[in-house]
C-alpha cells in the first residue's frame, strides 16, 4: 500500500468559469495594493540599505575576533620590533662598557706607574737632602758649622 501513494497519477481539469467573484477579485487587489510600501522621502532608504542582511550573532562574534585578532597582530609586530631595538641597545652598551673598562685598566696602570715614579722621586729627594724641612737645614747648617768650628780649632 506504501507504494500505491508514490505513483504519479493524472487528473482532469475541467474549467467551468471564474472561481472567484468580482468583489473577492476587487479585495484581493486592494489588499495587495495596501502593503506596498510607499515611498516616504523622509525615511528614504537606498535599495542596498533595504535589502542589507543583518549578520548573525556568531558573523557579528566571527568579525569581532578578526578585528581584535588584527590588533593583537599589531602589537605583536611593534612588541617584536621594540625587542629587536632593545637588544641593539644592549650591544651598544656593552661594547662601551668594554671600552670603559679597558680606559679604566689604562689609567689604573698609569696611576701605579706613577705612584711607583713618586716613590723613586721621595727616595731619590731624601737620598739627596732636598727633602728636609727648614728646621732640618737650620740644624744641618748648625751641624756643618759645628764641625767647621772643630776642624778650624785642631788647626
Amino acid at each position: 500500500m506504501a507504494s500505491a501513494w508514490k505513483k504519479t497519477r493524472k487528473m482532469k481539469r475541467i474549467a467551468v468559469g471564474p472561481m472567484t467573484t468580482p468583489e473577492y477579485h476587487e479585495w484581493w487587489a486592494r489588499r495587495i495594493n495596501d502593503n506596498t510600501p510607499k515611498l516616504n522621502q523622509k525615511d528614504s532608504q537606498s535599495i542596498e540599505e533595504h535589502l542589507r542582511v543583518i549578520p548573525s550573532e556568531l558573523e557579528i562574534i566571527r568579525q569581532d575576533f578578526e578585528r581584535r585578532n588584527a590588533d593583537l597582530e599589531k602589537k605583536i609586530e611593534q612588541m617584536e620590533a621594540e625587542k629587536t631595538n632593545l637588544r641593539f641597545y644592549i650591544d651598544i652598551q656593552k661594547l662601551e662598557n668594554e671600552k670603559l673598562k679597558k680606559e679604566k685598566n689604562k689609567a689604573e696602570e698609569e696611576l701605579g706607574s706613577l705612584k711607583m715614579d713618586y716613590k723613586k722621586m721621595r727616595l731619590s729627594i731624601r737620598t739627596a737632602g732636598l727633602g728636609r724641612t727648614l728646621e732640618q737645614w737650620r740644624e744641618k747648617v748648625r751641624e756643618e758649622k759645628d764641625k767647621a768650628n772643630r776642624w778650624e780649632q785642631k788647626f
